[in-house]
Formats: structure tokens, sequence, C-alpha cells
């Protein structure tokens, strides 16, 4: 679900809430080392991310919150910020090329550089949050 968050609503935090869960306390986001990621700068996207981004003459970046049944993936277009809402269970992660991570919901999709071992470490964190965090398939019974 693609959203303009610029302007604080109460149906559209609400509708993010029940997507992707409430934020984590503060507690939690220091037990976790964290819960943002670094700045990501966006190579590739799908054609409605990149019809936003296209409207200004900066350099395309966004970040990455990862939330309890999910994560936020926000970024800037003019002065509007945008949020992808992406709950686990359509979260697709690739590592493709050799720097590069694609992030996929459904027909969305970011593709964002990943230089430095910062990047790389955050991605770790977020695949393994997935992976606690899935029900227990059948093959673990």
């Amino acid at each position: 679900m693609l959203l303009n968050v610029s302007y604080n609503n109460k149906e559209i935090t609400r509708k993010i809430d029940e997507e992707v869960g409430k934020p984590f306390t503060l507690k939690e986001r220091w037990a976790m080392g964290g819960i943002g990621s670094p700045k990501l700068f966006i190579t590739e996207t799908s054609l409605e991310i990149h019809n936003l981004l296209i409207l200004d003459n900066n350099r395309d970046s966004c970040n990455v919150e990862i939330r309890p049944k999910g994560i936020i993936v926000r970024f800037r277009s003019l002065l509007e910020t945008f949020a992808l809402v992406i709950p686990f269970y359509k979260l697709v992660i690739y590592k493709g090329d050799l720097a590069v991570y694609s992030i996929y919901r459904d027909h969305y999709f970011i593709k964002v550089r990943s230089d430095t071992k910062a990047i790389q470490k955050f991605f770790k964190k977020l695949l393994d949050y997935k992976a606690d965090t899935a029900p227990t398939s059948i093959e673990d019974l």
C-alpha cells in the first residue's frame, strides 16, 4: 500500500498500524540495536513510485523502518513524504547484483544500493527479525 504520509492523518495512521503494527517502544528499539536503516540510494523502482520520484531533481533516497509485523519504506518527492507499507507476509527481498537489494510487495518494488557494511548489516537484521517472527512452518513440526 503506497500512501502519502506528509500530514498527520488519523485514518492513515490507523491503516498503517493495522497493516504492520504499532511502532516499537523505546526499550524494544534499544534492545534491537535500532529499527531504522541508514540512508538508502534508490537505483530503480516500479512505475508508480518512479512517477512520483521524477517530479523533482533531487537524488532519490529512502529509508526503511522495521515494525512488529512488517516494514515501512519512506521516500520524499517534492515536499511530500510517501510510505510503501509492506507486511512481512508480502515482503520479498532479493540480493541481486553485487551491491543491490530489491524490496518487493505485489507489483511495487524498490531497488537500493548496498555499498556499505552498515546497509548490509541492516538487511541482515531485517531478514533475521522476519524469520524470527514468522509462524511455524509444517516442516518444523
